[in-house]
């Protein structure tokens, strides 16, 4: 099942809605700042996404900036941050399986859903 971590105040994340429905797959939206990640949840995607933490942060975000921009932060402090700021949370974010992608650009859909 194809699972879309979606923001709808975000264009990328509309624009990655939009192209999912389009595939016509059955998929599952989770408006993630209103019911955000569980630390488990988080770290699975991470690791699905094959990235470092700070890879999936907007680090342009004020709350970033403002926040821990200038500080040395582990791993584990950088999903913290995440887990108390999902804003900070790049988007979207499409798990299919044991795959997954930040959907920016859209077409990125397609590396994990074109064999379903």
């Amino acid at each position: 099942m194809i699972t879309i971590y979606h923001n709808p105040r975000c264009t990328k994340s509309r624009e990655g809605l939009s192209e999912i429905e389009q595939l016509g797959k059955p998929f599952t939206i989770r408006k993630y700042i209103d019911e955000p990640f569980t630390r488990e949840e988080l770290i699975s995607v991470i690791d699905k996404l094959g990235i470092a933490p700070l890879a999936l942060v907007r680090t342009k975000e004020k709350i970033w900036i403002d926040n821990y921009k200038t500080k040395n932060l582990s791993q584990d402090a950088i999903i913290e941050a995440m887990l108390l700021h999902p804003k900070l949370i790049e988007r979207p974010i499409v798990v299919n399986g044991n795959k997954a992608v930040i959907a920016r650009p859209k077409e990125m859909i397609n590396k994990i859903v074109e064999n379903i």
